[in-house]
């Protein structure tokens, strides 16, 4: 069952009773994320979550972690391009503690110095890892590309120059600045009673204070480009993409209908031509990526150098074909099952229905049902599948970023004039 309350300050609490689960996934929510940040705050929001966890005034960041192990739970947290969340889940007889905990953390933080310049070495660390990991780089490196001069094509932990220069000041300005009551939501789903939760986090939640500060997002232009960008490894990692759809759209539904097809499953077009017949590449997959405003939709594979023209040039036969070719009735109807079942299998976890819980209300202000979502998969038609790819998907306008042993001038890709990167 769900239920929403608004605390005097403007906070939105959202529950759900499963009366047949034995925990509770609790999370506090920012409608805050890297895009939201300046240009010298970059990596600010990744930067707080890593702190949050570093010590309270009555908690230090052992006495956190233990208190929560002494139960059998655990908490974490993330940032994404338009939120902060941190979360915990517990026992149910466990969860006046967890909310201690969070709104502890998420209120009282003491961000004492010696912990920031520690938490700056790991992010330093993290950043290269990322970097030194090139099927996860190439994604970052494509959204940089395909959303140029954006916050949010930026990635999110920011950038060695803006981590080194993150201190207590510019952490506690940004936190009295950013986290507002007017975004924040909390969620939390599981063997709960709703008004025994609000009466947990009401008395040190409602003390938060409004900000005069105003979040101001520039919905992005898509670029069209291919980049190669040089580097000694033994496979070349490639995207290519375009624009998607948004969290809103309606047309969202078609977009996910025509990615499962296309190759975010083992039986899609691009796994069963790249990998099971040619053999080309070991991971090869399509992608949506979606935000308030905007999404994008895209295709990673990783080959070896002199593989890597004929892959692209299936990927591109293989677009050019669905804006061409209705999708088969049976093709069609797979994919909606496939939509349903990660529905609904996703549905069994709690820490899943908390954070549906909370993107609905930030996207939507209302509970989105499955059965609603379900009913709008089954009325899309091959035809709206394919109308709305022709509008996304044209010659040209692709943009496509090559990290590895390969020479720009030997890629073709229709119209679009390949750069060479620098060296990395």
């Amino acid at each position: 069952m769900y239920q929403k309350t608004v605390l005097q300050n403007g906070i939105r609490v959202v529950t759900e009773k499963i009366p047949y689960v034995h925990s509770v996934s609790t999370g506090i929510w920012v409608c805050a994320g890297s895009r939201d940040e300046g240009q010298q705050e970059r990596g600010i929001s990744h930067f707080i979550e890593h702190m949050l966890f570093k010590g309270t005034q009555r908690r230090s960041a052992l006495d956190i972690a233990k208190e929560l192990d002494a139960v059998g739970g655990f908490a974490n947290a993330f940032t994404s391009k338009e939120h902060v969340c941190f979360h915990a889940k517990v026992l149910d007889a466990h969860l006046p503690l967890v909310v201690d905990v969070l709104t502890d953390i998420f209120l009282n933080s003491v961000f004492a110095p010696q912990e920031i310049e520690r938490e700056q070495q790991v992010i330093l660390q993290e950043i290269r890892m990322i970097e030194d990991t090139p099927d996860e780089y190439v994604h970052i490196l494509f959204q940089e590309r395909l959303w140029k001069d954006n916050p949010l094509g930026l990635p999110i932990y920011g950038s060695v120059d803006t981590v080194e220069g993150i201190d207590r000041e510019s952490i506690l300005r940004y936190v009295s600045t950013t986290f507002d009551p007017k975004r924040i939501v909390i969620a939390a789903a599981g063997n709960l009673e709703h008004q025994r939760f609000i009466d947990l986090v009401a008395p040190s939640m409602e003390r938060l204070r409004p900000s005069s500060n105003r979040i101001r997002r520039e919905t992005p232009n898509s670029h069209h480009l291919v980049h190669v960008i040089s580097r000694d490894l033994e496979q070349v990692h490639l995207c290519l993409g375009m624009k998607g759809t948004s969290q809103v759209d309606e047309r969202r539904f078609a977009c996910h209908l025509l990615n499962v097809i296309l190759g975010s499953s083992m039986s899609s077009r691009l796994f069963q031509e790249i990998r099971e017949r040619r053999g080309l590449a070991y991971s090869v997959y399509s992608f949506t990526n979606s935000h308030e405003d905007t999404g994008l939709m895209g295709v990673y594979a990783g080959v070896s150098p002199e593989n890597v023209q004929e892959t692209l040039d299936v990927i591109l036969d293989q677009l050019a074909l669905l804006t061409r070719d209705p999708i088969p009735p049976q093709e069609l109807a797979a994919s909606k099952e496939y939509l349903k079942g990660s529905m609904y299998l996703n549905a069994e976890s709690t820490d899943a229905r908390m954070n549906r819980l909370a993107k609905n209300e930030f996207l939507f202000g209302r509970q989105v049902s499955f059965e609603e979502v379900e009913q709008k998969i089954y009325e899309v038609s091959a035809e709206e599948v394919q109308a709305w790819f022709q509008t996304v998907c044209r010659p040209g306008e692709f943009t496509a970023v090559l990290l590895g042993p390969v020479d720009p001038e030997s890629i073709r890709l229709g119209p679009v004039v390949a750069t060479n990167g620098s060296q990395v």
